[in-house]
This record gives structure tokens, sequence and C-alpha cells, in this order.
């Protein structure tokens, strides 16, 4: 058997930049453990592969990371859009065109949007309502990214579990110059881990540039040590911020910049609707680039 595959890079518009993603678009006749070995291969923080639709909608998705199944993620599902779009799956777009997919987590509603003949930007409305999970300990979450507790900023929240669809640990750094210096502590991960939760590590500055927001992610019992690029989690971070704004009414925005101590800058715009105090829904997206493709080869 052989299988068609694509490579792309997500949240940018830049090759070898942003986020990099292996798609397979017609993976009907892959068990599970032949999904996850592929994953593997590509070693990429997620590889995607698409079914026909089991309820109806557009497509069936399921997500891997080189070490295990998730079951929903933010620039798989971009990426994915992407890819089908470009080559030709939902047809001709006209300025543009909204997919679903089906996913473990739920239904996520893909928004493309098409200039000059090309896919321009694709945009996700998260699968589940903002949600909090465990406030961790400063001191906890510091000796795991290897910085001072006192570099930690707890104003507006303290390390801090939430989801829309996901989980990561949430965490507002002093500045920039933390942000770039924070590394794995792989014993203070594993101390987080038996707090029982996911230790995936989102950790954000806010920023006074051209971006809003500058962010790493650092998730090595996941198989990522490191992600360039997580649409996941600045979906949940707009959220989050959303949730915390004084404002009970509004619509919010941010850039957020993710990558760059990786060589891999991305681009991601972030948005959350708010109605009478609670956030209502999320939204993350940007643009792709198409960089490969080729076949895999099962016997």
């Amino acid at each position: 058997m052989k299988f068609r595959y694509y490579i792309c890079d997500v949240f940018t518009e830049t090759r070898f930049g942003g986020n990099q993603l292996a798609v397979l678009p017609e993976a009907a006749g892959l068990s599970t453990e032949q999904m996850q070995e592929i994953a593997r291969e590509f070693n990429f923080s997620e590889t995607t592969f698409v079914f026909p639709a089991k309820a109806g909608h557009t497509r069936h998705v399921r997500i891997f990371t080189p070490v295990r199944e998730i079951p929903f993620a933010g620039h798989p599902n971009v990426g994915t859009a992407f890819v089908l779009a470009s080559a030709g799956e939902f047809g001709q777009i006209k300025s543009s065109l909204t997919v679903t997919f089906e996913e473990e987590s739920g239904l996520v509603s893909i928004a493309i949007c098409e200039s000059g003949g090309k896919v321009a930007s694709c945009e996700l409305t998260a699968p589940q309502s903002l949600s909090f999970g465990k406030a961790l300990p400063v001191e906890l979450v510091a000796a795991a990214i290897s910085i001072d507790p006192k570099e930690i900023v707890t104003k507006t929240h303290g390390p801090q579990v939430a989801s829309v669809g996901l989980p990561f640990i949430f965490v507002e750094l002093r500045d920039r110059s933390v942000l770039q210096r924070s590394r794995i502590n792989m014993s203070g991960f594993e101390a987080l881990a038996a707090q029982d939760v996911m230790p995936d590590v989102y950790l954000y500055v806010r920023s006074l540039d051209e971006f809003d927001i500058r962010a790493r992610m650092f998730a090595p019992m996941s198989g990522v040590p490191e992600d360039p690029a997580t649409g996941s989690a600045n979906c949940a971070l707009g959220g989050l911020l959303a949730h915390y704004s004084q404002d009970s009414n509004g619509s919010f925005k941010w850039r957020i910049a993710q990558g760059v101590e990786l060589g891999r800058p991305s681009t991601l715009i972030a948005r959350a609707e708010k109605k009478d105090g609670v956030v209502k829904t999320t939204r993350i997206g940007g643009a792709a680039v198409l960089v490969s493709e080729g076949v895999i080869y099962l016997d």
C-alpha cells in the first residue's frame, strides 16, 4: 500500500518558518498503530490523518504527536484545511469557504480565505468553550522552566491550566529576556506531571512591538521539546485574557509571535468574543505554505 502525504509550514508565509505539519489526505486503511509509527517517522509536533466524514460533515481528522494521539490541536487543523483546499479537495473557493472537521474533541469549524486564486489564510473556531483546570504553585512551575519564581507574573493569573479542547499550563513571565532564557528541566516537568496534569507549558509575555504577545511552548513529555507555533494554546490564551478583561462584552484580538527562539518565526492571530461576562467563542488563524509532497510505502 502507498499513501500520499503533503508537508506544509503553518502560521507563516515563508517556507522553513512556522510549524511543520505532515498531512495524509486519504488515510483510510491505516491502523492506529501505523498512524503512530508514521507520526514518529516524520517527528513533527503533529501529523494529521484525514478520513471520510462519519457524521455528515466535511472530513474526519485524527491528530498524532510523535508519542500519542491528541483530541485537538491548532496548527494541524489550519494546515490540514490549507492542504486540502490547495489540492482542490473542496472545489473552487470564491473569496471564502467554511469546512467542518470531526475530531475527538468535537466539531472544528475552519474558515478558509482565498486571494488571487490561492488560499491566503485559515481560521478555526475552537471545538470547546474555555475551561479551567488546576492552579499550580509558582515555585513548581519556575523549577520546570529553569527560572526564578519572582520572574513569573501573577497579577492577572498565576500558573493555571486552561483549555479550549487541549489543556495547557499558562504562565505569564516578567519580560522577553526571561522568556528567551527559559529552559526545560525534566525533573521539574516530572514534578508537574505528578500533580495529575499534562505538563505542556505555555509561556508568554505582553509585548509592545509589532506583536501583542510573544510566546513559547514546552511539551517534552508529549514528544515535543519546544513547539514553533501552538494554535490550540494561543487560542486558549485569547479566551483566558478575554475572561480576565474588565470588559464584560466585546471582541478581542491579539497578534502573537512564537517560534522565534527556534529560528522558525510564526505569526498567529487569536480572537475571542465575550458577552455578559462569559467568553463565548475563541478563534486562531494564520497563513500556511506548501513545502513538499510525496508517498509513504507500507508492506
